[in-house]
């Protein structure tokens, strides 16, 4: 055992063998790296400090081989230098020789290019003024020519535009009839067109084939519409109508325009519409949108490529107009208003008179028989004072009754009277 000392604390304690060893290897260790971390930052140093040298004798070197060059370069361009004076003296001489033959020679190239010039200018002049005139003669030519053919170029581009709109009209036509729009089939093509723009255009609208044949026979589609408050803006009874090339007799618009008014009025349409493919030549339906109002009220003959316009056209005008249909909606409520107030006052007025007169009657009446029951009481109250009467005359007489005038002429009742009073005087 061995005693060990603490420099911090001086506290002394007992170590053995083994914990000494392994105390004395941690010093050791310790300062072994102690002196390593030393020795490596001495290196460290010192590879800096032999960089730092290295980097000093590479900086005097170069700067040595620098001021070798540039004394090598000074050399070699004073010699240039002197080599090159020589010749440019030279070449200046040269120069001079070939400055003059050159002047010499722009001088005489500038003659000659004068006189060409002028030369050449009159030529142009000449040209110019040639050309003026072929220009002039070109244009009173022109002018000739379209003055003698300006009736017919525009005979001719009024001839080639109404071709044209024909050749587009026939091949419309031709479109449409290549279609096969033939009954059913012209009605489909109407009912896609509307579909098309019923959730955009027509989102409150009614339109459907009808199928009412209640009064014998129907059109082919209704169409109404309202407005929020329920009053209707439009109505339009809707035919389809059309015939193939290949049919023998040949139906005209003008055939289906009485059915159809009678269709409109049973079904209460406030418009009539025939969408026809009929009469493919008649001009006048051709046109667009046909207004026969002059023979059938409120109707058209449209063709079909004009269904929507139609009804656009039609709706448009209802719209503008609804305002003044809600005002005359609200004069016939309050007319109907009036109307039944008025009966109610003459319902009353009835009943009243009736009444009245009943009432009249029942009190005439009441009337007549309080006069005859006044009258009954009358004669009832004579009777009494008659009765009175008489009862005071019979009082009267009663009270003016006496024996003696009972008695006077009557020798028996006088007896009578007379053996009573002796009766009762003795008693």
């Amino acid at each position: 055992m061995q005693d060990i000392k603490c420099p911090h604390c001086d506290k002394t304690f007992k170590v053995d063998e083994a914990g000494f060893a392994d105390i004395l290897k941690q010093v050791r260790d310790d300062q072994f790296a102690k002196d390593l971390h030393e020795r490596l930052e001495l290196a460290e140093k010192e590879k800096v400090s032999a960089v730092q040298l290295a980097e000093s004798k590479l900086k005097s070197t170069l700067q040595e081989e620098l001021v070798k060059k540039d004394k090598e370069l000074a050399e070699l361009k004073a010699e240039k230098d002197c080599n090159l004076a020589e010749e440019l003296g030279k070449k200046e001489v040269e120069l001079a020789e070939m400055k003059s033959k050159i002047d010499k020679a722009e001088v005489e190239q500038k003659l000659s290019v004068t006189e060409a010039v002028k030369k050449i200018e009159k030529e142009r002049d000449d040209l110019a003024n040639d050309l003026k005139s072929k220009e002039t003669e070109k244009q009173l030519l022109e002018k000739s020519l379209q003055e003698k053919f300006s009736t017919e170029l525009k005979t001719k581009d009024d001839i080639i535009k109404m071709k044209d709109e024909e050749i587009a009209l026939r091949k419309d036509m031709k479109l449409k009839l290549s279609t096969k729009m033939v009954g059913e089939t012209l009605e489909q093509h109407c009912e896609v067109e509307f579909n098309k723009l019923r959730a955009t255009a027509f989102q409150k609208a009614y339109f459907e084939k009808d199928n009412d044949a209640s009064s014998g026979s129907k059109g082919d589609y209704v169409y109404r519409e309202t407005d929020d408050a329920g009053n209707e803006i439009i109505s339009i009874m809707f035919e389809m109508k059309n015939e193939g090339d290949e049919t023998t007799t040949k139906k005209r618009n003008e055939d289906f325009l009485r059915e159809l008014d009678k269709d409109r009025t049973e079904k209460k349409c406030e418009y009539a519409v025939l969408v026809s493919l009929l009469e493919a030549e008649n001009e006048l339906y051709n046109t667009g949108i046909v207004d026969v109002s002059h023979k059938y009220h409120k109707m058209y003959v449209v063709r079909p490529q004009f269904f929507i316009q139609i009804i656009t056209l039609l709706r448009n005008a209802a719209m503008n107009s609804l305002e003044y249909k809600a005002e005359l909606a609200l004069v016939r409520s309050q007319n109907v208003d009036i109307t039944s107030f008025e009966d109610d006052i003459s319902k009353f007025k009835e009943g009243f008179a009736k009444n009245y007169d009943l009432a009249s009657r029942k009190f005439k009446t009441a009337i007549d028989e309080i006069d005859k029951t006044i009258n009954h009481l009358q004669k009832t109250k004579a009777a009494l004072l008659s009765s009175e009467n008489n009862l005071r005359l019979a009082n009267n007489k009663a009270e003016d009754l006496t024996i003696k005038k009972l008695t006077r002429g009557n020798p028996t009742m006088t007896e009578k009277f007379t053996e009573l009073s002796d009766a009762d005087e003795i008693s």
